[in-house]
């Protein structure tokens, strides 16, 4: 199932394991999109090299959605990227397996685009598990492992943010004299 743990594809999914959990250590949504996008060219080669192909696709549109998002909030650029990611999927996909990463990306896309912090992070934890799924059906060792470690790590983020949150809740004003 796993393919030689030193090939050339499993070395680029090595490579997008490191991103991906840089990805979801940041508090920065700007940071948190910048090293996604770098997470998906990185998942691009992964894909391709293991013949993946609607993986591939979908990650491909993926490196846009994320850097789009930087600097976009609007509905009608996150359309054009779900319905992007859905014509790659009619277009590509050969099974209800292989839907699994266009799913992902519309659900990556409508987070990035729609939500900010702890809700965008939560949502993507929908995401991470399609793509778990995905990883372990595909034979790619570094997309589980960041898959399993996105969950982790992703969920601790959730946990510091809402912590900060709750702390500024907390925190009484105090009135100047």
């Amino acid at each position: 199932m796993f393919h030689d743990i030193f090939s050339v594809p499993q070395l680029f999914g090595y490579l997008a394991f490191i991103f991906g959990v840089g990805c979801f250590l940041q508090k920065s949504d700007v940071r948190f999109k910048v090293f996604m996008a770098i997470e998906c060219v990185s998942y691009v080669i992964h894909f391709w090299l293991l013949g993946n192909f609607t993986a591939c696709a979908s990650s491909a549109v993926s490196v846009g959605r994320s850097l789009a998002a930087i600097r976009s909030r609007s509905r009608w650029v996150a359309l054009i990227f779900v319905l992007l990611s859905l014509g790659m999927g009619v277009w590509l996909a050969r099974s209800w397996l292989s839907m699994l990463p266009i799913i992902a990306s519309c659900i990556g896309t409508t987070a990035l685009f729609l939500l900010s912090g702890v809700r965008m992070r939560l949502l993507m934890l929908v995401g991470t598990t399609l793509w778990l799924i995905n990883n372990i059906a595909s034979g790619s060792i570094g997309g589980t492992m960041l898959e399993a470690v996105i969950l982790t790590t992703n969920s601790w983020t959730i946990f510091r943010l809402m912590r900060d949150q709750r702390g500024e809740a907390e925190t009484p004003k105090v009135p100047e004299p």
